[in-house]
């Protein structure tokens, strides 16, 4: 029996699952919350050592027998987290993370250094967005200018938790692109850039050695061995952001296959055997966790949008869904749109949240509820229409996330997107691609190395009941919702500028 353990460090709460590669099936699962330290001014910040402590939660939660037989690691992390940390591997500063909108200046300013957008897009391939670590650098540099001075390390949230596992201070291409940092075409730091954050001291220095995903990030240490009950010396894979370990975890690696996942934030993702530049800026031009590419759209705003809207009306999920249900489709033109965190796409930093088309007789919990479910769907759509834009045909959507559980939201996918939606077996993405990446690792320090898209072909398996077929009278009174919600996005811009 060959068990690898994968690791998903998300915003909310980090997960642990132990993986059986010989029978395919999970043999322990674990999971402990985080907090969030909030600010009016967009900052959303975490202490790196909050996900040590949550993550050895899990592992003495779970058998030490299973623990014992551990053979490999694998870390999903959530993606542009910024953790600076000293010589003597102490972090800096509380983590800035992905949905941290404090930093627009600094967009702003390192935009301007590098020639405007049409420039970054051409030469290095992404934008400077709030959410990219990029800003959160600079911002540091301006605001804590001792702490920078001493930083030995930039690492992103899955990079520390390799570095407390292995001592080893590493990144890998995927989370790497989403620093904003990567040229993406040639997978290398930009120097421009690194020189538009800081002209006077060499920021290649301290970024981490890139590695290739296949490769280890390093091996377990006595420490970390002692603190979660597994074997020293054992491989801990590259790693990953959690979007491109869901890739793994959903069987989205081969060319033309696509995935959406409902969390926290909204991200619609899909694999290319070349770099996918949007010359619009809307897709993310990300690079994968297993080699290739993964072009990529997230919003800040997914589930977030219904959990706001039924704690308003003080209701379960099951109430809520079935309140939303009442309401026909296009909620009698009432429209939500949900940037109650800010917005990554649109790119409204500053934006609100807003309800539109009231009249005497359409303001009713039924309509705002599903307006809350319908605004997170259309968001992910405009996506969904980049990817179409680019030559991007895909056959249908595996679909991830909290929001995968609810029938209402898996029909209104297949609606909105005119796509057949598929459920993975394994619900919990992130962690299963962690433990894949992981024992996709250990074949190639065995010497036999596995194939990535043979490897998830025989191990991730679909829930044949839980898909959902395109209805055509809902396709067609949802295109026309979307009509209305699209005019929306573009009036309000002009308010959050």
């Amino acid at each position: 029996m060959a068990v690898v353990a994968g690791i998903d460090v998300g915003t909310q709460s980090t997960k642990v699952i132990c993986y059986d590669t010989d029978a395919k099936t999970i043999l322990a699962t674990a999971q402990a919350p985080h907090e969030l330290v909030s600010g009016e001014d967009g900052t959303r910040e975490q202490e790196a050592r909050w996900w040590i402590v949550a993550m050895t939660s899990c592992f003495q939660s779970i058998d030490p027998a299973i623990r014992k037989q551990v053979c490999a690691l694998g870390v999903s992390g959530q993606q542009h987290g910024f953790v600076p940390v000293d010589a003597q591997g102490e972090v800096l500063h509380p983590v800035k993370l992905w949905n941290d909108t404090s930093t627009s200046a600094e967009c702003d300013l390192i935009t301007s250094c590098a020639g405007g957008t049409e420039s970054l897009l051409e030469n290095e391939g992404n934008l400077i967005l709030p959410g990219y670590t990029a800003s959160k650098i600079l911002w540091f540099k301006r605001t804590h200018p001792e702490k920078y001075s001493r930083m030995a390390h930039i690492l992103l949230p899955h990079d520390y938790i390799n570095f407390w596992l292995t001592g080893e201070a590493v990144m890998e291409y995927g989370d790497a692109s989403g620093t904003a940092l990567l040229d993406i075409r040639t997978r290398t730091w930009s120097k421009r850039l690194l020189a538009c954050l800081d002209d006077q001291r060499d920021l290649s220095t301290v970024l981490p050695r890139l590695i290739e995903a296949h490769q280890c990030a390093g091996y377990t240490t006595a420490e970390a061995s002692r603190s979660l009950g597994i074997p020293e010396g054992i491989p801990v894979s590259s790693g990953g952001g959690d979007n491109m370990m869901g890739a793994i975890g959903t069987g989205t690696v081969r060319d033309g296959t696509l995935t959406m996942s409902l969390g926290t934030s909204g991200t619609l993702f899909g694999a290319s055997d070349k770099p996918v530049v949007d010359p619009q800026g809307l897709l993310a031009a990300f690079c994968s966790s297993t080699g290739n590419w993964l072009p990529l759209l997230c919003t800040m705003n997914c589930t977030v949008a219904s959990e706001v809207t039924r704690s308003l009306f003080e209701q379960g999920v099951a109430a809520f869904d079935a309140s939303a249900q009442l309401a026909p489709i296009g909620c009698e033109g009432v429209v939500m749109l949900p940037y109650f965190n800010g917005e990554r796409t649109p790119n409204y930093p500053h934006g609100r949240g807003s309800l539109f088309g009231f009249d005497l007789h359409n303001m009713t919990r039924q309509n705002i509820s599903r307006a809350a479910l319908e605004s997170a769907i259309f968001g992910l759509k405009l996506g969904l229409d980049a990817f179409g834009d680019l030559g991007y045909a895909a056959k249908e959507i595996r679909l991830i996330g909290g929001g995968a559980k609810s029938k209402v939201w898996r029909q209104m996918v297949a609606d909105v997107c005119n796509l057949p939606v598929v459920i993975p077996a394994i619900s919990e993405a992130a962690a299963f691609g962690a433990a894949l990446q992981a024992y996709w690792c250990l074949s190639h320090t065995t010497g036999n190395p596995e194939d990535m898209g043979t490897l998830v072909a025989e191990h991730v398996k679909l829930e044949t009941e839980a898909a959902c077929n395109p209805i055509p009278a809902h396709v067609k009174a949802y295109e026309k919702a979307y009509t209305t919600y699209r005019t929306y996005v573009a009036t309000v811009g002009p308010l959050y500028s």
